[in-house]
């Protein structure tokens, strides 16, 4: 199978969208499958090098990953994605031995799920792992809140410290984006594909333009930014409680 075959990409009917970095190509896609029926997307990765770099240029509400991988493993590609994000891992491995379990834990891994596992349980599993990521928002929920920054979904409306800022619907979007996933890097290519803007806004380095606007009025030292921050090389992020430091 060629490098451009290891990813494969499916619809998403609950907004849900899995990373499955598994070197078993047989059980990737017949899991894949199973998940796909319940309306969950899912991309496949056949190596733990494969599988960053599809993590780093997607944007993923879990991630299940093996522990014994060809090449980088399954810890390794654990403590990757965790210092880029705080994304819900779930491992799957055939090591059950419980110092395998508590290693993968204490690398960052959210739960943990031997094989041969149930697929009914690994789709209760992230399911539970994708509520709790949710948690700000819920399904019935009206606003986004960080801080002293809020987001009323409903009325498009932005406040900061319970004053109101005007923002374009574009912005809106974005900063939405972002504070729904507080504390989590998103690249420019995420951004563009979760705010989808129009063909115009997608050109060039649009997305910094719009960052760029949003710092002038969130910012009280927009060269400085506490709230909406700069992670170099990677993206962007609004900052929680643990990321509020100006940058450099």
């Amino acid at each position: 199978m060629s490098s451009g075959d290891l990813a494969s990409r499916t619809s998403v009917e609950e907004g849900i969208r899995v990373l499955m970095i598994e070197d078993d190509e047989k059980l990737a896609r017949l899991t894949a499958r199973y998940l796909e029926t319940h309306g969950i997307g899912v991309v496949c990765a056949q190596d733990g090098e494969t599988g960053i770099g599809t993590f780093v240029r997607g944007a993923f509400d879990v991630v299940l990953l093996d522990l014994m991988l060809p090449g980088i493993g399954g810890m390794d590609v654990c403590r990757e994605i965790r210092a880029r994000s705080d994304v819900p891992v779930l491992m799957l491995t055939a090591r059950g031995e419980e110092a395998d379990r508590v290693l993968g834990l204490e690398t960052g891994a959210d739960d943990y799920i031997g094989k041969p596992f149930s697929s009914r349980e690994l789709l209760a599993r992230i399911r539970a792992q994708v509520r709790r990521a949710r948690r700000r928002l819920g399904p019935g929920a009206k606003s986004v809140v960080v801080g002293s920054l809020r987001l009323d979904l409903g009325a498009i409306r932005v406040t900061l410290e319970g004053k109101e800022v005007n923002v374009t619907s574009y912005e809106f979007a974005l900063l939405r984006a972002l504070a729904e996933r507080a504390g989590r890097v998103l690249t420019r290519e995420q951004l563009l594909d979760l705010a989808r803007g129009n063909a115009e806004e997608a050109f060039d380095r649009s997305i910094d333009v719009h960052i760029f606007r949003l710092r002038q009025k969130l910012e009280s030292d927009p060269r400085h930014p506490r709230l909406l921050k700069t992670v170099r090389g990677l993206g962007y992020m609004v900052a929680d409680g643990d990321h509020g430091a100006p940058d450099e």
